[in-house]
């Protein structure tokens, strides 16, 4: 898978040094083992996980920095590549279902990784850590309008929240307009990649946190889901 690895990076200008590289491999093994069980990815050929779920992820890498959460963390993306790529930021994983934070825990403690902590939560059910994070990230969790509720009170006044999109982006932002003005967001630069092999479109939107997200949002009961703001 290394390998796999070094020339998807490339094709993508990722530059990781090659010990960040090895790691990215190893928890690439653990995915695929821990897959047969739990179920946590449909793209499971070294070839398509190396650019659809490693070289996906770490596009966003530079806006990385300081406290980062990332919400509904799956089966890891884009969160553990980006550990394993910015040593030096604390990375804090919500993820509500049980089997998959077993697997972020096992994969966080077998890989090493001293940044990361996994808790088994809800993102609106968690006002110990509002507007606790320099940077929130999500990556395929919901529409941008919905994502915005769950992620937006998490992140501090001066930060970011980082959208992994796909080539729709435009619609869903004008979707969001509302959801912005609302929760204190003002949307920052966008970062548009296409993905090597015909594997999509990506733009990594960054939302600055330009106010304070008033108390009552996010609501619970799946009402960002059901009635987006």
């Amino acid at each position: 898978m290394k390998n796999v690895l070094d020339v998807a990076l490339k094709r993508c200008e990722i530059e990781l040094s090659p010990d960040k590289v090895e790691k990215l491999a190893e928890f690439y093994e653990m995915l695929i083992e821990w897959n047969e069980r739990f179920n946590l990815t449909r793209i499971v050929s070294p070839e398509d996980a190396a650019v659809k779920h490693f070289c996906d992820s770490l596009i966003g890498k530079d806006l990385m920095h300081g406290k980062v959460c990332d919400v509904g963390s799956g089966g890891g993306f884009p969160s553990i590549p980006l550990a394993i790529a910015c040593p030096e930021c604390e990375f804090t994983l919500i993820e509500a279902n049980g089997k998959k934070v077993s697997f972020l825990q096992a994969a966080s403690e077998g890989l090493g990784l001293k940044n990361v902590r996994v808790i088994k939560a809800r993102a609106e059910e968690v006002p110990d850590l509002r507007e606790g994070f320099d940077v929130v990230t999500a990556r395929a969790v919901a529409a941008m309008n919905t994502l915005l509720e769950y992620c937006l009170h998490l992140v501090k006044v001066g930060g970011v929240f980082v959208a992994y999109k796909g080539a729709n982006y435009m619609e869903e932002l004008a979707e969001a307009k509302n959801a912005l003005s609302v929760l204190g967001g003002e949307v920052g630069s966008v970062v548009l990649r296409e993905l090597p092999d015909d594997s999509g479109s990506r733009a990594v939107i960054e939302v600055k946190k330009v106010a304070h997200t008033p108390p009552k949002y996010p609501r619970g009961q799946g009402k960002p889901r059901s009635k987006p703001l």
